[in-house]
């Protein structure tokens, strides 16, 4: 019974070590705390079109959407919708900025066109 005991208690010390691990680890953890602390992080599933990816910058969380299409040679991802969750947290932001993250987005789908909602596109195409 003790070796049973003992045998129990080291299994949930390895299982809670690997939980600590997995939490620190995990990706979107990492976006969530970028966003709170008003920093850059993009958190992307690459291999996997038919999920959005978000971007956290300067405070304001942006989500976008990918299409997979033909490029000369390959399927890829050819068109990219990006938006802002909340309107609001836009204020400040400049042209720059968003030629930032669009070098960002296309640092990873580089034969992409972006596409911005409004009121970003209004400020891009100004």
């Amino acid at each position: 019974m003790p070796l049973l005991i003992r045998f129990v208690i080291i299994a949930f010390i390895i299982y809670l070590f690997y939980r600590g691990i997995r939490y620190l680890t995990d990706p979107k953890r990492k976006l969530d705390e970028a966003y709170e602390q008003q920093q850059f992080y993009f958190y992307d599933d690459v291999k996997n079109v038919r999920k959005n990816f978000f971007i956290t910058y300067k405070g304001a969380m942006f989500e976008g959407e990918k299409y997979l299409g033909t490029t000369e040679d390959s399927f890829e991802v050819v068109s990219i919708f990006v938006w802002v969750k909340d309107e609001a947290k836009l204020q400040g932001f400049t042209k720059d900025d968003f030629h930032f993250l669009k070098s960002e987005i296309l640092s990873n789908y580089p034969k992409a066109d972006i596409s911005w909602k409004n009121p970003i596109e209004q400020l891009m195409h100004s």
